[in-house]
């Protein structure tokens, strides 16, 4: 049996393990809408924690993250990883606790745009309705990205059609989210959310066995202009037709090193900002068993970040040292196979099978929340809270599927570009839901004087920054070339306190209900 059938065996094998937990949590899921979409708030510290961060790191902690390291240096990724970092621990701090005991005052809810018409007693559904589609628009791109990361890994892999191995890939996570619903999906999370973190360490241990050192690593990366630096980043010379790196006896070419300024680091770092809007992370907030188990997750999370993070970034810089010239790896876009290829080198193939099952994991445990919040945020919020109001249980499930359907198919025609870059489709997914709800969020939370027209006109100026700051100012460059995140945010901001001072304060009830969110504490 050659190696790629090994791995290939060993990659089933896992693909297996995950269907088996779908099919065992099917039938407690399909008993009712808040245990598919909410799994009855029955979640416990560990897979609370290990779930939120597998699904909201996807294929890009094995694949992007390790790519953008591997291109251009650390100051990129780690800066990124720096604001995930510090934004994982304060969103668990300062939102966790709040947002679970504020869902349950307000009407029980169990998706965030139902949390957010409840909170400002809605009678007719604007934010809900804009919640909604805001969560269909970026959770589609986000599913994309995710089938970008299957065509990449299998094509990789295997020499496989990209197009094929990405239609696959979505078919099994269309499958696997129709079974199980949120409890197989974050059972399987905490499972990924092991395997994701093994296969990193695994990694970057023998890489460096390999490599002679932690010392051999850090002087190759130090001889390259601006790729060890926080403060400058370095430029691959690339054919102008290809955009293949150029080489020179066994070494690839880079030009001067680039400036990574302030305000780069600043709008880089600002990716933690996103945390605060993340619904497939918000969830688990709200449906963890007892608020008093939130610091132990708390910490489980933030280690588990800080832990992956490094050795994400780590990884691309050990791929720059043993892989210099690799063909696969010499394009922006196949950089983000430099994880899979160091895996393929360093472990026998059974083993490399498995530590793949890394990627997967990634990916899956993204996917199937994006899909699934994605399917609620139409069926529950718009179906039932909107169109139909009478409408029944069972055809709440059966819009829920036929939306996951859609999504699905309008995602695998986002991801048809074989030269997708998985950081970008991202990094803009990111800003999207970062922008739209992150702000609203946190002012829901924490401030009474916050209204409903804050809360749409705050909705609605961050989700469409995000768009005009990507497609209209970014291509200007200068001081417009930063992430879209931090200046949406701001604005976002911005428009909510402006917009609530200068209208009507919230009723007396909705005061009260504040306060009683604020002071809540379990029977």
């Amino acid at each position: 049996m050659d190696g790629k059938m090994q791995i290939l065996l060993a990659m089933a094998g896992y693909m297996l393990i995950v269907i088996l937990i779908g099919v065992f949590f099917a039938k407690k899921s399909q008993a009712n809408s808040e245990n598919y979409f909410l799994g009855g708030r029955s979640l416990g510290p560990w897979v609370a924690a290990m779930s939120a961060e597998a699904s909201d790191m996807s294929g890009w902690l094995l694949m992007g993250l390790p790519g953008v390291a591997y291109w251009c240096g650390i100051a990129d990724a780690a800066w990124t990883a720096i604001g995930l970092a510090v934004g994982t621990y304060i969103n668990w701090l300062c939102v966790s606790k709040r947002l679970r005991a504020y869902s349950i005052v307000s009407g029980d809810s169990i998706t965030i745009p139902d949390f957010l018409s409840n909170r400002y007693h809605e009678k007719k559904k604007v934010i809900l309705g804009i919640s909604a589609t805001f969560i269909l628009i970026f959770f589609t791109v986000y599913a994309a990205s995710c089938f970008v990361t299957c065509g990449k890994l299998f094509s990789g892999l295997f020499g496989f059609s990209y197009h094929s191995m990405m239609i696959v890939g979505a078919v099994f996570v269309l499958i696997y989210t129709f079974l199980g619903g949120f409890l197989a999906e974050s059972a399987s999370d905490f499972m990924q959310a092991i395997v994701m973190i093994i296969a990193l360490v695994g990694v970057m241990a023998f890489g460096v066995a390999n490599a002679g050192g932690f010392g051999a690593v850090l002087e190759n990366a130090k001889a390259i202009p601006g790729y060890f630096s926080f403060t400058s980043i370095a430029t691959p010379l690339t054919d102008a037709s290809t955009g293949v790196q150029l080489a020179e006896n066994g070494k690839p070419l880079f030009g001067d090193a680039a400036p990574y300024g302030l305000l780069t680091i600043l709008s880089t770092a600002s990716w933690g900002l996103g945390y605060f809007g993340m619904p497939q992370v918000l969830l688990r907030f709200m449906a963890i068993r007892k608020s008093s188990e939130l610091k132990r997750s708390r910490r489980i999370a933030t280690v588990w970040v800080l832990i992956s993070l490094f050795t994400a970034v780590f990884i691309g810089m050990l791929g720059r040292y043993i892989l210099p010239t690799d063909p696969a790896l010499a394009t922006q876009s196949g950089a983000e196979n430099v994880f899979a290829n160091l895996a393929k080198l360093l472990f026998h193939p059974v083993v490399a099978g498995v530590v793949m099952a890394g990627i997967l994991a990634a990916t899956i445990s993204s996917s199937d929340s994006y899909l699934l919040i994605a399917a609620s945020a139409v069926s529950k919020n718009l179906f039932e809270g909107i169109v139909k109001k009478d409408a029944t249980d069972k055809q709440v499930m059966r819009v829920s599927r036929a939306v996951l359907l859609i999504i699905s198919l309008i995602g695998i025609g986002i991801a048809w570009n074989e030269q997708s870059i998985i950081f970008e489709i991202v990094s803009f997914a990111w800003s999207g839901f970062g922008a739209t709800f992150g702000p609203i969020i946190l002012f829901s939370l924490f401030w009474k004087r916050v209204n409903r027209n804050g809360a749409i006109a705050g909705m609605l100026a961050g989700g469409v920054m995000v768009f005009i700051w990507k497609l209209l100012l970014k291509p200007l460059g200068g001081i417009f070339g930063i992430y879209e995140l931090m200046p949406a945010f701001l604005v976002s901001c911005l428009f909510i306190v402006v917009v609530s001072l200068l209208t009507a304060k919230p009723s007396a009830e909705i005061e009260a209900e504040f306060d009683k969110a604020a002071a809540y504490t379990e029977a």
